[in-house]
């Protein structure tokens, strides 16, 4: 596999749709980041969603197979939401051995980044990033390890900021009420901002994330000691984010922003908001996780206060 670097994990993906390669729709699954289907619409490539497995929290891979089974998809986008950095290589062996056409992408965007390609990798395309509070954050920058045969030619389109600005604005609103998002293509894209060398960037992350996995241990050790067992999600899934279930999510997460702290919601299901249908289980367990915050800019002293927020509010 090869490595291609990009401003944003997001312009790889478009490359990779824009080659015109294969425009048939992606499967997604439910709670993606909304930037994904966002950009599947900048490339005109149509999606549909596939909900997430209770047992996994990841893509459904029963639902998954059901769908390709029913007309031809051109891809799959399997993310590992909630950092849980295993690869599902039963279900990829089948999905590639029962349609070879089409394409696999392992996007591993809350995952530790690494910086050589997994042996015997399965996917065509393994996704990685390095944005915004990202394991390894350095506020720009996303890569990818990809099969030296693939069509990804790089794109030149132009960006405005403003943009921006108003996308994130219009599909956050979507998410919030519940509505549906009417997509109006827009120049948010930013395809040719400045990138180190392959050399630099990886010796960047290489240095950043001893010291990012270290504070984030620090810090979940802190929720581990102060909030019950039930509360929390398996240890594999704790890197990114804390994550936490709870039946009091608005009211702990009205505390805690009432303190002046700060905790985050996962991504909420995008079935019936920007692609017609419902995924129960997305929806389901987005009404109750809680994302407690374990990066650089924590502090062991703000997690402590931010458990208090939590066992005060919970019935």
């Amino acid at each position: 596999m090869r490595v291609v670097q990009a401003p944003r994990a997001s312009v790889i993906l478009y490359n990779l749709l824009a080659s015109g390669a294969n425009l048939r729709p992606w499967l997604l699954p439910a709670d993606i980041c909304p930037v994904v289907p966002l950009t599947l619409f900048r490339a005109r490539v149509p999606f549909a969603f596939v909900d997430i497995s209770e047992r996994t929290l990841h893509m459904d891979p029963d639902q998954a197979e059901g769908l390709i089974k029913t007309r031809k998809y051109g891809g799959l986008l399997y993310a590992h939401t909630y950092e849980e950095a295993s690869t599902p290589d039963v279900f990829f062996k089948t999905v590639k051995s029962n349609h070879p056409g089409l394409f696999l992408l392992d996007e591993r965007c809350l995952c530790a980044p690494d910086v050589e390609p997994p042996s015997g990798a399965v996917a065509d395309l393994i996704l990685l990033s390095t944005g915004y509070a990202r394991i390894v954050e350095l506020n720009r920058g996303g890569y990818v390890f990809i099969r030296e045969d693939a069509n990804d030619r790089a794109s030149h389109l132009p960006y405005a900021q403003n943009d921006l600005n108003d996308l994130e604005s219009a599909h956050k609103q979507a998410v919030r009420d519940r509505m549906k998002y009417e997509y109006r293509d827009s120049h948010w894209l930013e395809t040719d901002a400045d990138l180190p060398a392959w050399f630099a960037y990886r010796r960047q992350i290489e240095e950043k994330l001893l010291a990012s996995l270290s504070h984030r241990a620090e810090i979940n050790t802190v929720y581990s000691e102060r909030l019950p067992g039930g509360f929390r999600s398996p240890q594999a899934y704790q890197t990114w984010r804390f994550n936490i279930r709870v039946k009091d999510k608005q009211r702990i997460l009205d505390a805690i922003f009432a303190a002046d702290l700060f905790a985050g919601s996962h991504y909420a299901s995008l079935a019936g908001i920007m692609s017609d249908g419902c995924a129960p289980a997305a929806e389901s367990l987005a009404d109750e996780v809680i994302n407690l915050l374990n990066d650089h800019h924590f502090t062991r002293s703000q997690a402590e206060r931010v458990c208090d927020m939590i066992l005060e509010n919970s019935s």
